[in-house]
């Protein structure tokens, strides 16, 4: 026993030594002879960290006690790692001895300012790549703003990979078959643009959403109308074009929902060009490929831009009596089949009969002159097509710029006259790699490694893709090239000019929809046995929901942490009975304002999010936590291993579990365990809602469990919970959104050496309440966006 004694008395005490800091390895303590004060930080970690993160252990391949004794800022990259750990209060991990707010605070502003004071005196901006081509997004863009001309490129070009959560960063090459792409791209879209005459009529077919309910109105129709749909289409000359018109069918190629006559408009710009009445097929026909035959019209139409639309004649609505309330959603034969005709597709077949290129913007654009003697046509060639490159180029443009166009011009314009010359050098110009790259070049006899500041022109391109996704206009590049945008005050008007214009709806529509992770909503398809209320109606609800919201708060230049503290939305009526919010009709989107009991409000609470971080079939707490982590708050989790086993789903006749108790029983598998245990109790948090975002409280008859917890330790129960953990620090939810915007405006994932222009961003956006235009010009002002590391 008295031996026992002793063992345990010094069991004992070397653990207090250990936890105490005193139990150093490998040169953790100070020289006897040293009797400065000891850093915040280093004594942080030899008195809460050392005893795991030592040369021996290596505790997450992490040693801290070789490198404590030096200054922090020879070894940048693991101090910044150290950090976010401290930031987020992740270690030491619960359980273990923890030191209180105060050190934690102290130690994390020793290591910044070292670090930061480094960054200072020896500034890394980073390095992208030289050349960048643009991706789908910026290309349309600048389409659209060089020649007035808005053309969906997704038919012409392939989708863009994703690095980093963004489309504009893996897109350095330009291989053999995308070049083709391009150079068909620019075919179609320099045609489309002058107005050339077309060798033979074609046609373009718009697919309607099959999974589109049309049993009410659609946004952009006449009042008084169901279904069909608006599109906006190009009509490339003045000319006749037969427009055709086909209803939807099920498996048996019977029109659905045809139990009574209907009528249908055809409209062009909101004005009726033709009406068409829809007769019932007789009981005994199993033929129905004519019921549709005569829904066609041949119309006149100016070249150009219009808005084409087809829709039905609403009837009074007649629901079949039944004991439950209907479905929202009908488009579906066996689940929840249409009442009522819908449209299938529009057609537009032509042009026939041209009496020319009529006057488009697009023509109006470029044809700044027209040449009326033979003489002339030379040098309004050169003013166009000057005017155009400098554009395009986002430069200024030289007498050599200018040769290769010209050439294309001439040899076309001895073929076929003044627009086709011009047609053909478009088309050239639209190919050429200084319109399809943005090239940013080190200066001459610059030595390698060194931070250089970008050239005015380099600073206006970036500007304007990071906040247009899209080219310079020409106020912007005529300050570039007049050498003042550098200057801070001209700089901010510029950026706050830019933030007001209709065109920085992309940060909205292109960064916030990949950050946010709202393009996945086109390829989310719930299971439709399990949620036949979801439908199309619904899907471009929750994006139009979100995108709406996020501009609201960029718009007004509100708090960024309104994101997640908001307590309104906007809906329409669809979406309004899908959440259970009263009072609201109509397809219109409206603004509401939530009560603090509603459970919504905030991004965490809209479908979009809740949809995409789910299955077809059930909620994930998994992607919903990583979901968290990785935008919320900045702290993606680790890699999973290969051959991690998925999710065991319930066979027939076993007791059913809850999501909670489920993903218990995976993470008794201890590969999996590492992960989930950070995962699993912060998308726990969600867990009120389903799989489409409704609100619930029991799943398979038992009480929603929704407590949560981060991997600091702080708990939370459910959504209200979460929003209120998040925002008790609010500076790691606008230091996590700076890092996405940062990573979006320089094209290049964010590292170590960014850290310092992160943290510097963030201070300064909390003396302007986190103002969204606060952190935009932090951005825009930091080393890493207006300088660049040489080669």
């Amino acid at each position: 026993m008295a031996r026992d004694s002793v063992f345990w008395g010094f069991s004992r005490l070397l653990g207090l030594i250990a936890a105490s800091g005193f139990l150093c390895v490998l040169g953790a303590q100070q020289p006897a002879s040293d009797t400065s004060p000891t850093p915040p930080h280093r004594a942080l970690v030899e008195k809460y960290c050392i005893f795991c993160h030592n040369d021996q252990l290596k505790t997450g391949g992490l040693s801290l006690n070789t490198i404590s004794a030096h200054d922090p800022a020879e070894n940048g990259e693991v101090w910044e790692k150290v950090i976010t750990k401290l930031q987020h209060r992740y270690m030491p991990p619960v359980g273990l001895p923890r030191p209180d707010e105060a050190i934690y605070r102290a130690a994390i502003e020793s290591l910044e300012t070292s670090l930061d004071r480094q960054a200072a005196e020896k500034p890394d901006p980073g390095r992208t790549d030289t050349f960048r081509r643009l991706n789908r997004t910026e290309y349309r863009n600048a389409i659209r703003d060089l020649l007035d001309l808005d053309v969906d490129v997704s038919s012409l070009l392939p989708k863009d990979e994703t690095s980093q959560g963004f489309d504009n960063i893996t897109v350095a090459d330009l291989s053999p078959t995308l070049l083709e792409r391009y150079l068909a791209a620019a075919r179609k879209i320099s045609r489309l643009a002058v107005g050339s005459p077309v060798p033979s009529p074609g046609g373009d077919t718009i697919l309607i959403p099959p999974d589109l309910t049309q049993e009410g109105h659609i946004s952009g129709l006449p009042f008084g109308t169901r279904g069909g749909a608006a599109v906006s289409y190009n009509f490339p000359l003045d000319a006749d074009y037969v427009v055709l018109m086909r209803l939807t069918r099920d498996r048996d190629e019977r029109v659905e929902g045809l139990d009574e006559a209907h009528q249908i408009e055809l409209t062009l710009d909101g004005e009726r060009v033709g009406q068409f009445t829809i007769e019932r097929p007789s009981e005994d026909s199993a033929y129905q490929g004519d019921v549709d035959k005569h829904l066609q019209a041949r119309i006149s139409v100016k070249a150009g831009p219009h808005i084409l639309g087809a829709t039905f004649f609403k009837k009074t609505l007649a629901f079949t009596e039944s004991e439950r309330q209907p479905y929202q959603a009908s488009f579906n034969r066996d689940r929840h089949p249409r009442t009522q005709p819908a449209l299938y597709s529009l057609s537009v077949e032509g042009p026939y009969g041209s009496t020319g290129p009529g006057e488009t913007p697009s023509r109006r654009r470029i044809f700044l002159c027209y040449p009326e003697a033979l003489a002339q046509e030379d040098g309004c060639a050169e003013r166009i097509l000057g005017t155009l490159l400098r554009r395009a180029y986002r430069r200024p443009v030289t007498e050599a710029d200018l040769a290769g166009p010209l050439k294309f011009y001439r040899q076309a314009r001895a073929e076929g006259g003044f627009e086709t010359g011009i047609e053909m050098a478009l088309r050239a110009l639209l190919a050429r790699p200084n319109f399809l790259f943005r090239m940013e070049l080190d200066p001459a006899n610059l030595a390698s490694g060194r931070p250089y500041r970008l050239t005015d022109i380099e600073l206006a391109s970036r500007l304007s893709f990071f906040l247009w996704s899209s080219i310079p206009d020409a106020e912007l590049l005529d300050l570039a090239v007049e050498g003042k945008l550098k200057q801070p005050a001209v700089l901010e008007r510029q950026v706050l000019r830019m933030l007001k214009d209709g065109r920085s709806k992309s940060l909205v529509t292109n960064f916030a929809a990949q950050w946010l992770h709202l393009r996945n909503l086109d390829s989310t398809n719930p299971d439709p046995r399990l949620f036949p209320d979801f439908d199309d109606n619904l899907r471009q609800g929750f994006r139009q929901e979100t995108e709406l919201f996020v501009d609201s708060i960029l718009r007004g230049d509100r708090n960024i942490t309104e994101l997640l503290k908001a307590d309104y939305t906007f809906v329409n009526e669809r979406l309004a009975k899908h959440y259970g919010i009263p009072h609201v009709y109509g397809s219109r989107f409206r603004r509401v304002t939530f009560d603090e009991e509603s459970g919504r409000g905030g991004l965490l609470s809209q479908g979009s999010i809740l949809a995409v971080t789910s299955y077809a079939t059930r909620t994930s707490p998994v992607i919903r936590g990583k979901w968290i982590l990785t935008n919320i708050l900045g702290t993606p989790p680790g890699i999973p291993p290969p051959g991690v086993p998925e999710l065991k789903e319930k066979e027939h006749g076993e007791k059913v579990l809850s999501m909670r108790e489920r993903m218990a029983e995976h993470r008794t598998n201890t590969v999996c365990a590492s992960c989930h245990n950070l995962m699993d109790p912060v998308g726990f948090a969600l867990e009120n809602y389903d799989a489409i975002g409704r609100w619930r409280g029991s799943e398979g008859g038992v009480p929603v469990d929704a407590s949560g917890s981060f991997p600091s330790g702080a708990q939370f129960e459910g959504v209200a919970g979460l929003q209120h953990a998040v925002l008790a620090r609010p500076e790691l939810f606008v230091n996590a959104t700076t890092e996405k915007l940062l990573t979006f405006a320089l094209g290049r994932g964010i590292e170590y050496y960014d850290a310092p222009a992160i943290r510097r961003i963030v201070r300064e956006a909390r003396h302007n309440d986190y103002r969204f235009s606060s952190v935009i010009l932090g951005v825009v002002n930091s080393t890493p966006f207006q300088m660049r590391r040489s080669q």
